[in-house]
């Protein structure tokens, strides 16, 4: 079952964007008929948004991503996971959910589930193991939503138990395989297209169910049969809005208070309208946000010349003033792993580290490695003006602020860069395709930064020039790096993890084919004005963010506040 990812509303893994064709749509008009938040009145509303266009496909299925369920988050309160997972601590073991307990085999090629007893679909209907089962086999069986292309080979069922079976070991997918969404095997059985049909009246195991549908709002219901604690949110409204002004606005305003995208002055315009109630909290997580190279192109191959350019930019002033000083957390290390979560996986010979040393040293790199100057122009090895284009697309307004601090910090060592401001579609297409020099882009997260390094240099999912890639978008290959990920994913001891995650950090701060500036984050815009109980900094108890799989967790955790 697929997760959403950090970024924007429109920032979507690229494999899905290409598949659903998404965009962020920017039409007049946002969502009505909400009730007010908390229990003033004796309502007990919370209300959601986020601003994904004026409307969105009325259709409820978990698998789609352009759908209500998956943009808007309330797929979480519907189906549930096996386990959930605190994202804002990742080393930190998953809590039990609709499986009990699980034992992985020593390699973990396997996993045997025991599965939650006393479980009620909302159709009063009984979860069986056979529900579990099926949740796995429909992935084997269609393609389409096997969103991590898990491998698996076979699943099985004795009394409570079912076990997955997998080609190989599933290690660094562990946490991914724990929050597998279980669905009503009756339900789903008999779809034509479980990646597309529409689920007009979803049948789940959580705590709500929709109880009203219009084209920007969808309401959700807390069950009186729930099989856990019942939810002191008793109603939940989640509305898409047409844009980031008009989310800003609702938020401000107390018309949402729960959200997450990117405000370029919300210190000032959201948190400085109510301190004490509008909080922001955002988490990093073991993901990076970074300038990719296309490494076939000249002289962007050069390692060097990548080397050189990560020593002069400032990350901090990307933080400051691109990020606004809270969205997309600093990354201060030179192997591109976050922290404070990604600390623990750190080398000792990379610890404190700076990816920062100043112009003095770039030069250094550059000149000790074939490269001059021509007056305050670097010349490359073949004696051509080093030049570069920057592409982003034009409303990710974070990004092209930070494209300009990079462009700036590049004049510094003699580059002369230009910024690209994009369509959205094209730059898609662009980047899978490898038609762009540089650009910013994110990376995928897991609960060690394996994810983060597998993505950049796996050359699994290397592609030609022309043809779009999921992955190892600068088509960065390297016979060391793939066998230290080949490695750090089929290690069957901790001692041997550590050794590959060593040479993979080694890997990358030689090579440098991606340059992170800013972690991914986990965090949302929020108000404690009607609701207590949200995770913070002091209680980090789940990632806050409403579109991942913690939201159930959250809400869970939420009373009114009088």
């Amino acid at each position: 079952m697929t997760l959403a990812t950090s970024g924007t509303a429109a920032r979507r893994p690229l494999a899905a964007l290409l598949a659903a064709g998404l965009a962020l749509t920017l039409a007049a008009g946002c969502g009505s008929g909400k009730s007010g938040g908390g229990s003033a009145g004796g309502k007990s509303v919370l209300n959601v948004g986020m601003p994904d266009g004026a409307t969105l496909p009325a259709n409820n299925n978990p698998y789609l991503d352009s759908s209500f369920a998956k943009k808007l988050g309330y797929t979480w309160l519907i189906w549930e996971p096996l386990a959930m997972q605190d994202e804002a601590k990742p080393d930190q073991d998953p809590a039990p959910w609709l499986a009990t307990k699980w034992q992985w085999a020593s390699d973990y090629s396997s996993v045997t589930l025991t599965v939650r007893d006393g479980v009620k679909w909302s159709d009063g209907s009984a979860l069986t193991p056979d529900d579990v089962a099926y949740s796995f086999q429909i992935m084997k069986d269609h393609k389409d939503v096997n969103y991590y292309s898990l491998p698996i080979t076979n699943v099985a069922t004795s009394g409570n138990q079912v076990t997955v079976t997998f080609n190989g070991s599933q290690y660094v997918n562990r946490t991914k395989i724990l929050s597998t969404q279980v669905i009503n095997k009756k339900q789903w059985s008999a779809m034509a297209d479980p990646s597309k049909d529409t689920v007009a009246n979803p049948v789940g195991t959580g705590p709500y169910t929709i109880k009203t549908t219009t084209p920007s709002t969808v309401t959700v219901a807390a069950r009186s049969d729930y099989w856990g604690s019942a939810p002191k949110v008793k109603t939940i409204n989640f509305t898409t809005y047409s844009s980031n002004d008009t989310m800003g606005a609702a938020l401000t305003s107390g018309a949402a208070e729960w959200s997450y995208y990117f405000m370029s002055d919300a210190k000032s315009t959201f948190v400085a309208k109510d301190p004490a109630h509008y909080k922001l909290y955002f988490p990093a997580q073991l993901s990076a946000d970074g300038l990719w190279f296309n490494t076939t192109k000249k002289p962007y191959d050069n390692p060097h010349l990548r080397r050189a350019i990560s020593m002069v930019i400032n990350r901090a002033d990307i933080f400051n003033q691109g990020e606004a000083g809270y969205f997309k957390p600093e990354i201060d290390n030179i192997t591109g792993v976050p922290t404070p979560q990604g600390e623990p996986y750190i080398a000792a010979q990379y610890k404190g580290v700076s990816p920062t040393t100043g112009v003095d040293a770039a030069k250094k790199e550059l000149t000790d490695n074939g490269f001059t100057y021509q007056g305050s122009t670097l010349m490359d090895p073949s004696g051509k003006p080093v030049t570069l284009t920057m592409t982003d697309p034009a409303d990710w307004n974070d990004y092209q602020t930070d494209l300009e601090i990079i462009k700036d910090n590049l004049a510094t060592i003699g580059i002369n860069a230009t910024v690209d401001k994009a369509n959205d579609d094209a730059w898609f297409d662009n980047v899978a395709k490898g038609n762009f020099d540089a650009a910013l882009h994110w990376t995928n997260s897991g609960t060690t930064p394996y994810d983060m390094y597998d993505q950049i240099m796996d050359s699994a999912g290397l592609e030609p020039i022309g043809t779009a890639a999921t992955g190892d978008f600068g088509r960065y290959q390297n016979p060391a790096a793939d066998a230290a990920l080949k490695a750090y994913s089929n290690a069957t001891d901790d001692a041997s993890r550590k050794t590959a995650m060593d040479n993979l950090e080694q890997l990358f701060v030689q090579e440098m084919p991606m340059i992170p500036t800013s972690a991914g984050n986990l965090g949302a815009e929020y108000s404690t004005k009607n609701w207590s109980g949200w995770p913070t900094a002091d209680n980090a108890y789940e990632a806050p963010q409403p579109t991942r799989w913690g939201m159930e967790d959250i809400v869970l955790h939420l009373t009114p506040s009088s």
